[in-house]
């Protein structure tokens, strides 16, 4: 297993639509079988930092697993205006 964070700033008024958009994204991470968990968390610091969590069965599942599956067009639709906001993409291993 390997956690992949992503680290967005989201201004205020782009918020509630950002959060929509990974209600919609997050039914296909639900049912992609590479992908065994996930978390959209907000910082209570600094409200417009939001970091992403997911927990995959390897980066190569990620990479070419789930990019590649039937899952992964309807996840980008939703995530696509935001992709720009962006500020960090990796992959850890626990």
């Amino acid at each position: 297993m390997i956690v992949e964070y992503i680290r967005y700033t989201i201004p205020a008024d782009q918020q509630g639509a950002f959060m929509a958009a990974y209600t919609r994204a997050s039914e296909s991470l639900r049912v992609s079988p590479v992908c065994l968990a996930y978390e959209l968390t907000r910082c209570e610091e600094a409200p417009d930092h939001h970091i992403l969590r997911i927990e995959w069965t390897s980066t190569a599942d990620h990479l070419q697993g789930f990019r590649r599956s039937p899952e992964f067009t309807p996840f980008f639709q939703a995530i696509g205006p935001y992709i720009k906001q962006i500020e960090e993409m990796h992959h850890y291993t626990p």
